[in-house]
């Protein structure tokens, strides 16, 4: 048979406010859509979400792919060995591996007739809610922001700045709904410390990535004080980094931009699981396409952040949604997605 032949285009998406975190935003982002075709013309799709904070802009996934495209599997069902052979062809790239790893596993199920997660066994009905995410912005957008989102039980908070108290106390006054928090790298040692009183007086449930990276130490100092669980996602990109934040954090944050494939996600899970660590799933800005990659896997994790698309102006797929909170996944074989 012949080789799989792979095809990418990309997309330019826009969000209906600007979507701005500690390390600055944008109203517009570019993403990558593969699309793998087997000899029959049976289409597997997936959705490269760069980021220039791992290495990685639109221009350089359409380029990575192009090498790996001369490494294309004759079936969809060598996955495992596919994965193995683009990380050795080139390394790194992680967001255009995932759009692949997620064309590939589309392909696969579509050719079974079965959704993915029934293909892995999972039950849908047992994926946790999501947040939606309030980006740091002006107290006005921020009330508007939040006066958007009602049918949201949990809301997640972008902090990192000086007028961080500000924000929290403007979105308390406009609602009693769980918050969660997420500075983005944005606070040292001493000032997270400082926070962890002011967060358990607005209700904050959950600390996510207040320290660079690299701090490790640091992060093991704020868990010993705090009362909420800490979670790592930029010192978590793969599962080789899970077992040296073990007692040093609560808990993990997979992204399929980071980890590069459907593969090393469940990989992280059950690794994060033996390390007894919460699991969470997060996402970038992006479609539904990539959305509904990551939330095929959700029925496995403990806290679920999938509103990349909720926050677009215009989706141009359709995949899974968000009702009340709840991730609902199509029923449809292979990813389930759509183009609008």
């Amino acid at each position: 048979m012949p080789p799989l032949r792979l095809h990418s285009e990309i997309l330019t998406l826009a969000t209906r406010h600007p979507f701005i975190i500690a390390r600055g935003g944008s109203s517009q982002y570019r993403t990558v859509m593969v699309t793998l075709r087997d000899a029959d013309g049976l289409e597997g799709w997936g959705e490269a979400a760069p980021s220039r904070f791992y290495g990685e802009t639109a221009e350089s996934v359409v380029a990575a792919l192009a090498v790996y495209g001369q490494a294309m599997p004759e079936s969809p069902f060598e996955l495992e060995d596919a994965e193995r052979v683009w990380e050795t062809t080139m390394r790194g790239n992680p967001s255009a591996r995932a759009a692949l790893s997620a064309a590939m596993h589309d392909l696969a199920a579509k050719r079974l007739g079965v959704p993915l997660y029934r293909l892995w066994g999972l039950d849908p009905a047992r994926a946790p809610r999501s947040t939606f995410t309030i980006g740091l912005d002006t107290p006005e957008r921020v009330r508007a922001k939040v006066a958007e989102a009602p049918e949201y039980p949990i809301l997640k908070i972008k902090l990192g700045t000086d007028r961080d108290i500000e924000i929290l106390r403007t979105i308390r006054n406009e609602t009693d709904r769980e918050l969660r928090v997420d500075a983005n790298c944005g606070w040292t040692v001493k000032h997270a410390i400082a926070m962890l009183p002011v967060l358990e007086e607005f209700g904050v449930t959950v600390l996510e990535q207040p320290l660079v990276p690299q701090d490790l130490d640091g992060l093991a100092e704020i868990r010993r004080r705090a009362t909420i669980p800490l979670i790592a996602d930029e010192s978590c990109l793969t599962s080789h980094d899970i077992p040296r934040l073990a007692g040093r954090v609560d808990g993990i944050n997979i992204k399929l931009a980071k980890c590069g494939s459907l593969r090393e996600a469940l990989r992280m899970i059950a690794i994060a699981r033996a390390h007894h660590l919460t699991v969470m799933v997060g996402c970038m800005i992006e479609s539904s396409l990539a959305i509904t990659a990551a939330a095929h896997f959700t029925p496995l994790v403990d806290i679920v952040d999938l509103d990349g698309a909720a926050l677009l102006a215009q989706d141009p797929f359709v995949g899974a949604t968000i009702h009340a909170g709840q991730v609902r996944l199509p029923s449809g074989p292979g990813l389930g997605v759509t183009r609008r």
